[in-house]
């Protein structure tokens, strides 16, 4: 069996251990994993309605996988996606508060500015990284609590005026259309999946098809080579860091400007960039893979939330079933093993 197709394997066996091993929770603890599954998808695709909301939660999944599979596609470890979205939201915002422009303009700047600040957060550890060799992981990791304590400052001390969030972003710098409210049953689904989808493209375009894309690739597998190649080092890690912080932005410009509308204070992270590693993961760090992938968690976290309601099943078993499938793509060597002994014997 090719490595390619072990590929496209591993992450489905990986779904349904999650889901089998959940399901045996289930049994235990005295819930009708039936019941529960079925309100999980009625929850997620019962309707117009939520299956909007599936697709706008969809969204930044796909932008946060993308952060997190550039780095690592590009051989750097960006588990900061979740500080880097959350100023991107904030920049977004600001813009879509602080101006009154046409929406030609403004919502293209809006969404832009959220995709500069991600970049420019990303900025400092590759800089660091590429200058000092400071580890990347920590300084990431460490520079999520400071964009979240950051973000709550200015949203406090300047933006909201002593308030706990921002006002409205102006409809000239607005994601939500009427269009997808008539037709998703007034659902916070907004033009931003489209985006995310161009993003897509955008990443797969740069890594496969431009000689840049293959310097990042390069000098991810190998620096000391690509350095006696001739290739910039230090200047690629940065720029890896930089597209990888502006996937990130973007994320956070998608919640400001097409979910929420505004930016609030926030007493814990979104999760989202977090997710977005498991995203990555599950999507094997590919294109369609993080669609697919993006879909799949967009689908549980939405349709989580009418489990309690339907099936009377706690919404924190989704949670565990997302653990679980994460914890078999981590442990995939085992999987792929196992595909091996059945192939050899499938030869004999």
């Amino acid at each position: 069996m090719s490595n390619r197709t072990k590929n496209i394997i591993v992450p489905i066996i990986a779904v349904l251990l999650g889901i089998l091993v959940g399901t045996i929770i289930m049994l235990i603890t005295g819930y009708d994993p039936v019941a529960a599954f079925g309100a999980l998808w009625n929850g997620a695709f019962g309707d117009s309605y939520f299956t909007g909301e599936t697709i706008r939660q969809i969204t930044p999944y796909i932008l946060a996988g993308l952060a997190v599979a550039f780095a690592f596609r590009t051989g750097l470890f960006n588990i900061g996606v979740e500080g880097q979205l959350i100023v991107g939201w904030l920049a977004a915002v600001w813009v879509g508060v602080a101006f009154e422009l046409p929406k030609v303009i403004h919502l293209p700047l809006a969404v832009l500015a959220g995709a500069a600040a991600g970049a420019l957060w990303a900025f400092i550890p590759g800089l660091l990284k590429a200058r000092f060799r400071v580890h990347e992981v920590i300084v990431t990791i460490m520079m999520n609590y400071v964009a979240l304590h950051v973000t709550n400052y200015i949203i406090r001390s300047v933006l909201a005026e002593s308030s706990d969030r921002t006002e409205l972003v102006h409809q000239s710098a607005s994601l939500r259309s009427p269009f997808f409210e008539s037709l998703t049953d007034y659902s916070r689904l907004h033009w931003g999946i489209f985006i995310a989808l161009i993003c897509v493209f955008i990443m797969w375009f740069i890594l496969e098809k431009t000689s840049r894309g293959y310097e990042l690739k390069a000098v991810g597998f190998n620096q000391h080579a690509s350095e006696y190649a001739g290739m910039n080092v230090k200047s690629n890690i940065i720029m890896s860091m930089v597209i990888s912080g502006a996937f990130a932005g973007l994320a956070g410009a998608m919640e400001g400007l097409g979910t929420f509308g505004y930016a609030a204070t926030k007493g814990g992270f979104t999760g989202v960039g977090f997710d977005g590693i498991a995203v990555a993961l599950l999507g094997a760090n590919g294109p369609i893979g993080i669609i697919l992938a993006a879909i799949l968690f967009g689908s549980l976290k939405v349709g989580a939330l009418n489990m309690p309601l339907e099936a009377g099943v706690p919404n924190e078993l989704v949670d565990i079933i997302i653990a679980l499938i994460v914890f078999f793509v981590a442990a995939s060597y085992m999987i792929r093993m196992f595909i091996d002994r059945i192939s050899k014997k499938g030869v004999k």
